[in-house]
């Protein structure tokens, strides 16, 4: 446990060298000690397995791989057909802060690869049934039928009951390869344009703030960013020398690249086209920024556990030269204050 769980090999090179302060705390008799230094990597293996298991295995962020369907659920090594709207990619977004423990406010993020489309949720905690919801929504926002998601192999994706729901509505439900976020490229740089750009890294974890939060996606944002937004796809990539360079198409809007694609709902697109020639996009981003205000104003006070009611973490010791010592928990820019409220600035 002191060693941080070593593989096998590791465990017996480091043991000759751990066996001396071992020998202290244990007390370990000769002939324990004899077979410890003659024991080997595979039977060390064998005799932990039974403890091994128990072990929770650590997993890096917030995705917890799903273990169930991966046979069902084919990976995806090619590309999209990306002639052909909707076909997309998803992603859950964790706005967790520091701590990632309890329940907190989701991000459920939608875009299409062919139109750069892209439709947001929030969703309270990552239950399969709230998130399998959530998709419904974002599908019938769209201004095409919803052919295929990508998602990573996280648990909230990989389950029985978007299984069954993808089946039911005839959608082509493929999964990137575990580890790989450049398999799902798209939705990871919508993750930072469309949802960390906007909303930072504190943790939001009450129903007041995802209601806020679902209030800004499926109205305003959506509207802005898809009508008034261009965005650029790249063609291709071309070496000249040592270097790369990247050709991209020209500049258009969601909802143009839409107007463009075959097998869309034109009367959805027509209405959308409308609503673009009545809105206001400066009005439009002014009221962003304050519901924005309003949803920073919902964030959690505390990133991490305090030791009583709104005490604030113990100030940083300091060395003698002056300087100030370094620590493995993060410090608050600026001091840390519970009472004062934050800002888009300590957000981001």
């Amino acid at each position: 446990m002191s060693a941080g769980y070593p593989w096998s090999v590791r465990l017996k090179a480091l043991l000759p060298l751990w066996l001396p302060w071992a020998r202290r705390r244990l007390r370990l008799r000769p002939r324990t000690e004899q077979q410890l230094l003659s024991i080997s990597a595979r039977q060390i293996d064998r005799r932990l397995a039974p403890y091994r298991r128990e072990l929770l295995k650590r997993v890096y962020g917030r995705t917890k791989p799903g273990t169930l369907l991966k046979h069902h659920i084919p990976l995806r090594t090619d590309r999209w057909d990306v002639t052909t709207a909707g076909f997309t990619e998803i992603d859950l977004v964790a706005h967790c802060g520091t701590l990632g423990d309890g329940e907190f406010v989701h991000s459920l993020n939608l875009t299409d690869i062919q139109t750069t489309w892209v439709e947001t949720a929030a969703v309270l905690g990552r239950g399969q049934g709230a998130v399998q919801a959530a998709l419904e929504e974002l599908r019938q926002a769209l201004p095409f039928r919803l052919c295929g998601i990508d998602s990573d192999n996280g648990s909230e994706f990989i389950n029985q009951h978007l299984w069954d729901y993808c089946q039911a509505h005839e959608i082509q439900f493929t999964r990137g390869r575990p580890y790989k976020k450049d398999d799902n490229a798209h939705i990871e740089q919508k993750n930072w344009t469309h949802v960390r750009k906007l909303l930072g890294y504190v943790r939001y974890d009450t129903p007041a703030a995802q209601a806020a939060m679902q209030a800004l996606y499926r109205h305003e944002l959506r509207l802005f960013q898809n009508l008034f937004l261009p965005s650029v796809k790249l063609l291709r990539k071309e070496r000249v020398g040592a270097r790369v360079r990247r050709r991209y198409d020209a500049p258009r809007t969601p909802l143009e690249r839409v107007l463009a694609a075959p097998a869309v709902d034109r009367d959805r697109v027509a209405a959308l086209c409308d609503l673009r020639d009545r809105l206001d996009p400066f009005v439009l981003a002014r009221t962003i920024d304050q519901k924005l205000e309003q949803i920073y104003a919902l964030a959690s006070r505390h990133h991490r556990p305090d030791t009583g009611t709104n005490a604030a973490p113990p100030r940083p010791e300091r060395r003698r030269g002056g300087g100030q010592r370094l620590s493995i928990h993060p410090q608050p820019r600026g001091g840390w204050d519970p009472a004062r409220p934050v800002t888009r600035r300590m957000a981001r």
